[in-house]
């Protein structure tokens, strides 16, 4: 039975592309009771049931930045609308949010020319009316926080077709974004800049790590309840900690 949207905490799984966030979150379903929120990128690879805009994205970004922005945050929005009202559980996790959107992705594309002026000041009038007025704010950030190069030899090594063209310097602006965001709040909207952050070091490979997988899991857990009160044996039964 769903629970209330009133009554869920949500919290947000930023890092950069090649982080690995989808592990990550894969791993919290296997230790958490929680709902886990993935990012829609089936819906960006098939709009309309035949265009591929994330593919596109990728290969001229100044032509659908914009674009592509845009049609992530309404996705996003969606996505965990539509999760929210079926989740049966306190805490709901997301993969990345329209605040990443904002402050990482699209603030890098118009930094780097591929969203022109009128473009960004567009996106960033629509996305405080939106997200002022209808969008929740979250409870808290788990920033998996992976150096640059760590992170492209990851994504090289995934190898998805829509991320052939990314290089390197794209990771290491976005990898700024995040930082000056989450650990600095520097530029952002004033009521966000009191969500707490929850920074995990994870240059090191976590995915056959159980060890590490349960430090990191301990941590999340710790962190739920101290911001949202939500106790341990709630989220986490399959652990004695």
């Amino acid at each position: 039975m769903a629970l209330s949207q009133h009554s869920q905490h949500y919290f947000i799984v930023e890092g950069n592309i090649g982080a690995g966030k989808s592990t990550f979150l894969q791993i919290i379903q296997q230790y958490l009771h929680v709902q886990v929120v993935r990012e829609p990128h089936t819906k960006w690879q098939t709009v309309g049931g035949e265009h591929n805009l994330l593919d596109a994205f990728y290969k001229d970004m100044p032509r659908w930045a914009y674009t592509f922005q845009t049609y992530a945050f309404v996705s996003r929005v969606i996505e965990q609308e539509q999760h929210a009202k079926r989740n049966p559980y306190v805490i709901q996790v997301l993969e990345r949010s329209v605040f990443s959107d904002r402050y990482c992705f699209a603030k890098t594309a118009y930094e780097s020319g591929n969203m022109n002026a009128l473009e960004w000041k567009l996106y960033q009038e629509w996305f405080a009316w939106l997200v002022d007025g209808y969008i929740p704010k979250p409870a808290g950030f788990i920033y998996l926080q992976v150096d640059p190069a760590i992170c492209y030899e990851r994504l090289r090594k995934r190898n998805r077709s829509e991320e052939e063209m990314v290089p390197l310097d794209y990771i290491q602006k976005l990898h700024m974004h995040h930082e000056q965001w989450l650990l600095y709040k520097e530029g952002i909207a004033e009521n966000m800049r009191e969500v707490p952050v929850l920074t995990l070091p994870c240059n090191r490979d976590f995915e056959q790590d159980k060890r590490e997988q349960e430090r990191h899991m301990e941590a999340i857990v710790n962190f739920f309840a101290q911001v949202s009160g939500v106790s341990q044996s709630h989220t986490m039964p399959m652990l004695n900690l």
